[in-house]
């Protein structure tokens, strides 16, 4: 189906919804009873689930873990993968687990790789330890530094592998996710990207000036934005202990209404999908949570302003 055809019968799904501090009017919204909420993802005519799987929930774990987590995510509607070579032995967990859902599922995989030698030994390493021919999307992993895109996108830079993979049917889509607003700008100011990952949560967006700036560029670019840390809080406290939280290094929004006030707040903006913490019960409750996420309204947003005053941010932006 062309992408114009896609949009034209879609949009009817859902009404148009416009809201603080972004118009949610610009995404298609597959809105159906009992299933969770789908929405496209920028100019690529993809619909993907609005909570998306962190590969790090199988990090570590038995294979019939990790089985019985990809299941309990596929059971819920989830269709947006993600994982990366970084999070450990997750993609060796994750092949065998996602296998008999790969026709049916967007699977999404990243490099730390800034050179093009070393990003396409990475990436036929992952597809190899995913067991598939492709990836719907491969992303240039946790960008920070503006040097970073320098290497990137110079000559022998790893974007070199990106475009030869994307002829080679390898990758269908081409993004990446970034930890400063230098970086994503640059990023975006270098290329046309299909998606940006940033971290859009409302502890650094309200405490730290962190996100506003890259989510008024990606728009305005029609990228599919695709939301980090929707689920964090903050810094961890001093002396705080964070045993039951081993895989998340900073402090998750872990009760149901923290959670759910954390996941609408990320997706009350342009935002595709959020993905929740690496840890399993993290990511479990924001499935319980997936039929109760709604636009927040321009009170609720008011008062989570205050409420963050006292939050130390995950990331902060000065300029």
């Amino acid at each position: 189906m062309k992408r114009r055809e896609f949009l034209k019968k879609t949009a009817i799904l859902a009404p148009a919804l416009g809201l603080f501090p972004a118009d949610l009017s610009a995404l298609v919204r597959e809105i159906k009873r009992g299933q969770i909420e789908k929405r496209s993802l920028g100019k690529t005519g993809e619909m993907l689930s609005i909570i998306g799987f962190g590969g790090i929930v199988v990090r570590d774990v038995s294979t019939e873990e990790a089985a019985q987590s990809v299941r309990n995510a596929i059971d819920a509607g989830i269709n947006y993968f993600d994982i990366a070579p970084s999070y450990g032995n997750a993609e060796i967990m994750l092949g065998p687990a996602l296998e008999p859902y790969r026709k049916d599922v967007f699977l999404s995989s990243k490099t730390q790789k800034r050179d093009k030698a070393g990003a396409r030994e990475e990436l036929e390493q992952s597809l190899k330890y995913l067991r598939t021919d492709y990836f719907d999307l491969y992303q240039f992993h946790a960008v920070t530094s503006v040097e970073d895109v320098h290497t990137i996108m110079g000559p022998g830079g790893a974007l070199e592998t990106f475009l030869e993979a994307q002829k080679e049917g390898k990758i269908r889509y081409i993004g990446f996710s970034a930890h400063s607003v230098e970086a994503a700008m640059a990023l975006m100011d270098s290329f046309d990207f299909d998606t940006i990952m940033f971290p859009f949560h409302y502890g650094s967006w309200n405490a730290g000036n962190f996100g506003p700036q890259v989510m008024e560029r990606a728009k305005e670019k029609n990228m599919g934005i695709i939301a980090l840390k929707a689920m964090a809080k903050g810094r961890w406290p001093q002396g705080a202990d964070r045993s039951k939280w081993t895989k998340a290094w900073y402090e998750p929004l872990a009760t149901r209404e923290d959670a759910l006030t954390g996941l609408r707040f990320s997706l009350s903006h342009p935002i595709t999908t959020a993905i929740p913490p690496g840890e399993a019960s993290l990511f479990h409750l924001a499935l319980e949570l997936r039929d109760e996420i709604k636009p927040m309204s321009q009170d609720e947003i008011d008062q989570l302003k205050i409420q963050s005053r006292n939050i130390t941010p995950i990331f902060t932006y000065k300029g």
